[in-house]
């Protein structure tokens, strides 16, 4: 298969940012070339592709000659990082991306050192009987290209460089401009500390200097076995055309329905933890609510109480004017976020839609009609468009519209399990999450493990070492009963 330049060159538009920061992160200096900076060429950090895949491919071969016990040293290693400098790495992010919520960076990190899962996930079958013995076990691809977003920068790079390494992979990560110094940063640190313990280097290479064209070397490298992608429609689609494997955590829009049976308090709280978390920047979180009419006033009482601040019908028009704006042509005109207020507070979007409020607010949210620009667009902002539907049906119905078939995530508030299961059916999505905050479907308040990449356009729902293997049958034949005894 030829890689569609076209869709390739739209990378750029999803992953490149065309804004470059100017400072280097605190202990990495990302300015110059390799000869003249010490930290190029081994750590994980490269001026290039072709080197960046020559050394996590002699990586993989040295992995490959290591006991899964190494693996798992390995995985302790990058665990133990996220974990006791999750308050340096969380702080360098916010202050390079400068979007969402700092205890949130943090709080991902961390996390990802709990929850994610390594080599403990891989498992061996056997079949055995008559005519011999069948041993099917998960073997790995080889070295894996990644391409990450500016939402979750390093946390991305750490969960999925836990469960690729926990696989026998290696990868090779060409991160977004925008937080390229954190996530070499972290990069770095991580390979220097696997180095020192296990006696491997480059387990984790990165691009230093990220650009269109590295992304279009990296799909098209020879050496590249996987691609895993995280990002929006056009990123999505460009993997897909790549020729190669491809594992893509593709674009959410995740809706909300709350029926006239639902606990509308915990509701509110629910929706505002989940929405509000690291200012809406999660692809599973709480995007548009779908209300049934017959509580739809009661629960934007409830949404006031718990501490969210409800804009009127001027105030929802001031901030749309000023957070989102018309782009692409033709078929692919659309709705976009303006990046001046992606991911920002919700204090600075009331300012944008002339208001004034206390920085504690954590969410907004107004009353829109269905069609509203806030409601079918993944905007990113910590502002929640709430609809007025007719019926639970129709609220169904809104909700497969606002989720453009991306079967993603949704969510539902309800005591009616008949309704759970009519809309669990109707939306088909990856991640269905009852009663709680989008984060719960992520084992965050609720059971399961977790991961930043969750693949629904290709299905592997969300991703886990398993992901990051291919099948191996080893077959035994009894001689006994070729010989027929």
């Amino acid at each position: 298969m030829q890689i569609n330049e076209t869709l390739i060159r739209s990378v750029v538009e999803q992953v490149i940012s065309q804004v470059r920061s100017q400072a280097a992160g605190p202990g990495l200096n990302l300015s110059g070339t390799s000869s003249a900076n010490p930290n190029r060429g081994h750590s994980g950090l490269f001026d290039n592709v072709d080197d960046a895949v020559a050394s996590a491919r002699t990586a993989f071969e040295q992995l490959q000659q290591r006991p899964i016990e190494d693996r798992k040293k390995i995985i302790d290693i990058i665990r133990r990082i996220s974990i006791s400098q999750c308050e340096e790495l969380g702080t360098m992010e916010m202050e390079e991306t400068k979007i969402g919520r700092l205890e949130h960076k943090i709080a991902k990190l961390k996390t990802l050192g709990e929850k994610t899962p390594g080599v403990e996930f891989l498992r061996t079958e056997c079949y055995s009987g008559d005519r011999g013995l069948a041993v099917i076990e998960h073997a790995p691809f080889g070295v894996i290209g990644a391409i990450t977003p500016v939402t979750h920068s390093l946390p991305t790079i750490t969960g999925n460089a836990v469960s690729m390494i926990a696989g026998g992979n290696t990868l090779v990560v060409n991160p977004h401009p925008s937080g390229r110094k954190v996530a070499a940063e972290g990069v770095r640190r991580f390979n220097q500390a696997i180095r020192a313990e296990v006696g491997i280097d480059n387990c984790i290479s990165l691009i230093c200097e990220p650009t269109l064209e590295t992304a279009q070397q990296l799909f098209k490298h020879r050496k590249i076995a996987l691609i895993c992608v995280t990002g929006g429609p056009a990123v999505a689609r460009a993997a897909l055309n790549s020729g190669k494997r491809a594992v893509v955590a593709g674009p959410g829009n995740p809706p909300v329905v709350v029926d006239e049976t639902a606990d509308l308090d915990l509701a509110a709280r629910c929706i505002i933890q989940g929405a509000s978390y690291d200012n809406n920047l999660l692809c599973i979180a709480e995007k548009e609510v779908f209300v049934v009419n017959s509580v739809f006033d009661a629960m934007m009482d409830a949404m006031s109480r718990a501490g969210a601040v409800r804009l009127n019908e001027s105030q929802v028009d001031r901030l749309t004017a000023a957070a989102l704006q018309v782009v692409g042509e033709g078929a692919d005109k659309h709705h976009a976020a303006r990046k001046e207020l992606l991911g920002q507070d919700a204090s600075k979007l009331a300012e944008a839609a002339g208001l004034h409020v206390d920085p504690s607010v954590e969410l907004l949210f107004g009353e829109t009609s269905e069609d509203h620009p806030f409601v079918q667009t993944e905007q990113m902002m910590p502002f929640v468009p709430f609809v007025r539907c007719s019926s639970f049906e129709s609220a169904v119905q809104c909700a497969q519209k606002a989720e453009h078939g991306y079967r993603h995530t949704s969510i539902i508030h309800s005591r009616n399990v008949r309704n759970m299961t009519i809309m669990a059916r109707a939306m088909d999505t990856t991640l269905f999450v009852k009663n709680g905050p989008c984060m719960a479907a992520l084992g965050l308040g609720g059971e399961g493990y977790l991961s930043f990449s969750i693949a629904g356009p290709t299905g592997e729902g969300v991703t886990t070492p398993l992901t990051f293997t291919r099948e191996r049958r080893c077959s035994l034949i009894d001689d006994l009963f070729i010989l027929g005894r």
